[in-house]
C-alpha cells in the first residue's frame, strides 16, 4: 500500500486540536500530540500518530481521563511515588520525569514510581528528556489491563508489551538511548502491519494452538476489518523477545513497574488499563570523582562506531542512531503514513468537529 508523506507540523496541530476537542488541557494536548509525532518521526510508528484514534476511543469510554493531575503518594528524599489517576499518560510521565530530574539534581539519584497512567507512549522519550538534563536513567514499564504477550514456552497471554529504556548522556556527542518492548514486536507494530504498513516477522506471534506465525489476525482477529482494530479480538498472542531471556525481563517489568509501583501486575482477566513506570534517574556527577565519565562515554561509543561492519551491514550503529537519522529524513521529506491511518485520523477529526482535509496534511 502506497504511503502518503505527511507534514509533521500540520499533523501535530491536527492531533492537538482533536485532543483539545476531547477535553484535554492545552498543555496536555500539545504534549501528547508532539510526543506522538516525534515517535513517528523517530521510526517508532507503533507508538506514534496511529494511536490518535485509540486515544479518542479511550477518552470516550473513560479509560483515559483528560485534565487529571498527578497525586503524590510518597515524597521522601530521593524517593517519589505518584498516582496518575488514569490521566493522559504522556503528560503524566513528562511531569514525573521532570520531578525525578529535580530530585536527582538535589540528591544525586531519584527513584520515581508512577502508577495508573494512561498510555505513556514511547518511553525512550523520557530517557531522552533525562539525558537532555545531563542525567542517566533506567525506565521499566508495565501495561496492566493489556494481556498481549505469551511468555517463553507458552501459548497464553500473560504479559503486556512491557518496554525498557536506558539513557546515557554523552557530553561530547549523541546520547545513548536504548528503548525496546520486551515483546518480539510492539503491539503497535502489529497494528501498523495490519493496517497496510510494514509486515511483521514470520515469528512475531503465536496462534491459539501455539503455532508460530506472522499474521496480525492472530492478535486482532476480524477486528482488523474495522476502523479501530482491537488487540483483544484474536485468539493468539505476541511472543516475548529473546526466548527465555527476554521473557524473564518482561516478567521483571511486571513485578518492578507493576507490583512495586502499585500499578498492579496483569491478571487472567483484564482490568482497567494503566501504565506503571519505575524510573531510576542518576546524576553522573555523583559518582564521577575522577572527572572521566563524559570522556569514557564518548570514547567508548566512538570505539564501537569505528568497528568494522559485519558482512551485510552498511554502517555500525548504537542505540539512538537510527532514531536520529530517521527523524532528520522524515522531518525533511514528510512522515510516511498508510492510507488507512490517514483516513482514521481525518475521520476522528471530523467526528470531534476539527476541520482538516488530506490536502492540509500531505506534504
Amino acid at each position: 500500500m502506497t504511503d502518503h508523506r505527511i507534514n509533521p507540523t500540520a499533523l501535530a496541530t491536527t492531533i492537538e486540536n482533536i485532543l483539545l476537542a476531547d477535553g484535554c488541557t492545552a498543555d496536555e494536548a500539545k504534549t501528547v500530540a508532539d510526543h506522538l509525532v516525534l515517535a513517528s518521526l523517530s521510526g517508532h510508528d507503533s507508538h506514534g500518530v496511529i494511536r490518535t484514534m485509540r486515544y479518542h476511543i479511550w477518552v470516550e469510554d473513560g479509560t483515559i481521563n483528560p485534565d487529571t493531575p498527578l497525586t503524590t503518594i510518597l515524597d521522601n528524599g530521593p524517593l517519589l511515588q505518584l498516582d496518575g489517576n488514569d490521566g493522559m499518560g504522556q503528560w503524566l510521565a513528562r511531569e514525573a520525569t521532570e520531578q525525578g530530574i529535580a530530585k536527582a539534581k538535589e540528591h544525586g539519584i531519584a527513584i520515581v514510581a508512577l502508577r495508573r497512567a494512561g498510555h505513556i507512549g514511547r518511553i525512550g522519550t523520557y530517557a531522552e528528556h533525562a539525558c537532555a538534563a545531563g542525567m542517566a536513567s533506567i525506565q521499566f514499564c508495565n501495561v496492566n489491563g493489556s494481556l498481549l504477550v505469551a511468555p517463553f514456552g507458552t501459548a497464553r497471554r500473560c504479559i503486556g508489551t512491557d518496554p525498557v529504556a536506558v539513557g546515557i548522556p554523552n557530553p561530547a556527542g549523541e546520547d545513548f538511548i536504548l528503548d525496546f518492548a520486551t515483546s518480539l514486536v510492539a503491539e503497535g507494530k502489529a497494528l501498523v502491519a495490519g493496517t497496510g504498513g510494514k509486515p511483521l516477522p514470520d515469528d512475531a506471534l503465536v496462534d491459539a494452538d501455539g503455532r508460530i506465525t506472522g499474521d496480525p489476525r492472530a492478535l486482532y482477529g476480524d477486528s482488523l476489518d474495522t476502523p479501530n482494530p482491537d488487540p483483544r479480538g484474536g485468539p493468539g498472542a505476541l511472543r516475548a523477545m529473546g526466548d527465555h531471556k527476554g521473557s524473564g525481563l518482561a516478567l521483571a517489568c511486571e513485578l518492578l513497574a507493576g507490583a512495586l509501583t502499585g500499578n498492579g501486575a496483569n491478571r487472567p482477566v483484564e482490568g482497567q488499563f494503566g501504565n506503571g513506570l519505575l524510573s531510576i534517574i542518576i546524576d553522573p556527577k555523583t559518582f564521577d570523582d575522577t572527572g572521566m565519565f563524559g570522556r569514557e562515554v564518548s570514547d567508548y561509543l566512538d570505539f564501537v562506531h569505528s568497528s568494522p561492519p559485519a558482512v551485510g551491514v552498511e554502517k555500525v550503529l548504537v542505540p539512538g542512531d537510527k532514531e536520529r537519522a530517521l527523524r532528520a529524513e522524515r522531518t525533511a521529506n514528510g512522515l510516511p503514513m498508510p492510507e488507512p491511518v490517514l483516513a482514521g485520523i481525518l475521520a476522528t477529526a471530523k467526528e470531534v468537529g476539527v476541520k482538516v482535509t488530506s490536502a492540509d496534511l500531505i506534504k
